[in-house]
Order: C-alpha cells, then structure tokens, then sequence
C-alpha cells in the first residue's frame, strides 16, 4: 500500500519539471496534515522546492544555469487553483503574444474572478487584479477580447483586423463567433470581421 509521501512523489513525477503546486493538489491523496508533512519532507531531502509558504515547485534544471525560477505562468496558475478561481492574462500580456503589441509587460499582471493580490516569489513580483469583464469567454475568445479591450476603440485599425484573422485559426474563429455575446458593443462588428477573414 502506497503512503501519502509516495503518491505525492508519484503525482509531483508525473507533471514533470517545472510544475508549481500547493497542498491542495493533494488532497485527494490524504489528509492535509499528512500532504504538509510529505511536502516539507520531500523540500528538506531537496526532492522539490519551497518557493514561499503553501507554495512549491519541481524545479528545472539547467547545465549552466543549475536552478531555474517557475514561470509567472505557472505560478499564478497554482495560486488560482488553490482558491478555486480563474485567472486570465491581462491585455498587454494578450496583445503582446497575438502579435498585437512589442511591449512585454515589466509585471507580469493576471485577471481573476478572486481577490486583487499581489504574489512574491523570490525576485518575482505578479500581480492579480479582480475583475468581472468577459468572465464567460475562454481560451483565445478571452485572450483576443483582453487585448483589443487593452488596445481600445481608436486603435483596432484594419491591420489588427487582417493580423488577428491570418493568425487565428478557424477553430479559434469559431470559438470567437460562439462567444461574441461576451464582447462589449463595440468589439461585436470587429470580431465579426475577424471571423470573417480567410
């Protein structure tokens, strides 16, 4: 019969390396008190890492560079999945990776349906800010719905138009058509566009 400390090790081992995890991804393993102790078992024989209280990795590794730090990513991710909620990335961070945009956020800044917070992990500063606007949307809807909410009404040209329709594929096209009723008024006619380009 396995022990709570070797299903953790079991779980931990099938993400690979770079998962960020918390206490309740084991909860269905055993008690919290026994998922504590394995975890801070397994951060003492270095196993994995504690990042900061309730929050640890299976770090990745580097030849040169030894160990590498957890993406904001996956990080905030972690955190969300902690307390039940969702989280989105914000409309620079969208603009930025559809190709919209060349500025990289200096802080990474995350949309959730929970509290706004503010996360420390090491030299990582990330930011969650509360926020209800296109709750219903997922995947690329809500990615293309925070950047051109981030871009705003006077600058969706007909190159972000052209841009989003050659990038987006047609999978992502209906998504998008499917969650029109999430977009404010004024995105509706240029998401039609979008879905419309070939």
């Amino acid at each position: 019969m396995q022990t709570v400390a070797n299903k953790v090790v079991k779980r931990v081992d099938s993400h690979g390396d770079g998962w960020v995890f918390t206490p309740t991804d084991f909860l269905d393993v055993g008690s919290r008190a026994a998922v504590d102790q394995a975890l801070s078992r397994l951060a003492r024989a270095g196993a994995i890492r504690r990042l900061r209280r309730g929050i640890y990795d299976y770090p990745r590794r580097h030849p040169q560079l030894g160990l590498l730090s957890p993406t904001p990513d996956d990080v905030a991710r972690a955190v969300a999945r902690r307390a039940g909620q969702s989280i989105q990335m914000s409309g620079a961070q969208a603009a930025n990776v559809l190709g919209l945009s060349t500025q990289v956020p200096a802080r990474p800044v995350y949309v959730t349906d929970g509290p706004s917070r503010t996360i420390r992990v090491g030299p990582q500063t990330i930011r969650m800010r509360h926020a209800r606007r296109f709750a219903g949307a997922r995947g690329p809807s809500q990615m293309v719905f925070r950047a051109l909410s981030h871009l705003g009404k006077d600058r969706v040209t007909s190159d972000v138009v052209s841009h989003l329709g050659s990038n987006l594929s047609l999978r992502d096209k209906q998504a998008l058509v499917l969650d029109l009723r999430y977009a404010t008024t004024w995105m509706q006619p240029v998401i039609t566009q979008v879905a419309q380009q070939s």
